[in-house]
């Protein structure tokens, strides 16, 4: 496979605004958010009709609104992590901690991520804790197999096939590993974690009569699939901090699914901004928001497949570690 790298102009970067930018709002309903809460009981809800109602529905529709439920949930937990301020925190950790997709601890989640928004170390393999990047000592060490892997991982259809596998891996012989060593200081999470997964499946086995091998099928390994695809180009390295933030101009049904973190320099230029801000936020300034990133923009993920279906972006060899 031959890399393709996208090369983008590089002006200076203007300076970032010191407030959110979005228009204040009056009244309740938006000191209060309201269309979060209202975004909670839309996501729970069409979980628990997919999951009471799977036998009438058929399997072709029942993957893809399984898929996009679980990942519209993972998204709604990105944006307890950051915005729904609000809200305090533990209100906001409560709503959001079911943890619908099994796999990771929402906890780990929120600590992790919080890692990755240190803007300033962005794609550096060691000290971002979401970068696809490895150093070359790194890279030079690895056998033939795992870099073909991983060079297969950054195309798109890699991405959506073995990126939960590479995931799941990676959450074994980092974070789980940790307990067979004997460190235990995420004991309490993992019960935690493993308790609230249990009552799901039980909810979903025995309550509801899914079948499990279905749930795991559609909703846990789908999802996970589909929550790859915003990751995917979603960061590169560049000279500057927000040269390594995409924004991908899609339409509204992954937006709404990507809390418009899509447009993911806005979010990294203003984490706490609240999701349904984005949008106007951004085609307000959208010149200035391109001009930040190096123009590192994309015309929706129809255009990403049409590139990088079978083509990598670029090996992931991250040219200063």
């Amino acid at each position: 496979m031959e890399p393709v790298v996208e090369h983008a102009e590089t002006p200076t970067p203007t300076p970032a605004p010191t407030t959110g930018g979005a228009v204040p709002r009056r009244g309740l309903f938006w000191r209060w958010e309201l269309p979060t809460w209202g975004l909670a009981v839309l996501i729970y809800g069409c979980w628990f009709a997919l999951v009471w109602f799977h036998a009438a529905i058929p399997w072709w529709l029942m993957a893809p609104a399984a898929a996009y439920v679980t990942a519209w949930h993972f998204n709604f937990q990105h944006e307890a992590i950051h915005g729904w301020r609000s809200a305090p925190r533990w209100l906001r950790t409560a709503v959001v901690w079911p943890p619908l997709g099994l796999w990771l601890p929402f906890e780990m989640y929120r600590r992790n991520h919080t890692i990755h928004h240190r803007n300033a170390r962005i794609t550096v393999p060691g000290k971002d804790t979401e970068t696809f990047y490895h150093s070359r000592a790194e890279w030079e060490a690895y056998h033939p197999a795992w870099r073909w892997v991983l060079t297969a991982n950054q195309t798109m259809a890699g991405r959506l096939l073995l990126g939960p596998w590479i995931r799941w891996r990676k959450l074994i012989t980092v974070d789980a590993a940790r307990l067979v060593r004997g460190d235990f200081s995420d004991g309490w999470i993992w019960l935690r974690h493993v308790a609230g997964s249990a009552a799901i499946l039980w909810f979903v086995t025995q309550i509801a009569g899914m079948p499990w091998w279905q749930y795991l099928l559609y909703f846990v390994y789908g999802g996970m699939m589909l929550g790859m695809l915003r990751p995917f180009l979603e960061h590169r390295w560049g000279e500057r901090p927000f040269e390594r933030v995409a924004s991908v101009e899609s339409n509204f049904l992954m937006g709404l699914l990507w809390l418009w973190n899509n447009l993911h320099v806005v979010h990294h230029l203003h984490p706490t901004m609240p999701w349904y801000e984005i949008p106007g936020y951004y085609k307000a300034n959208r010149a200035r928001l391109l001009a930040l990133n190096g123009h590192y923009v994309h015309a929706g993920y129809w255009q990403l497949a049409r590139r990088y279906l079978f083509r990598p972006t670029f090996i992931p060899v991250h040219p200063e570690a």
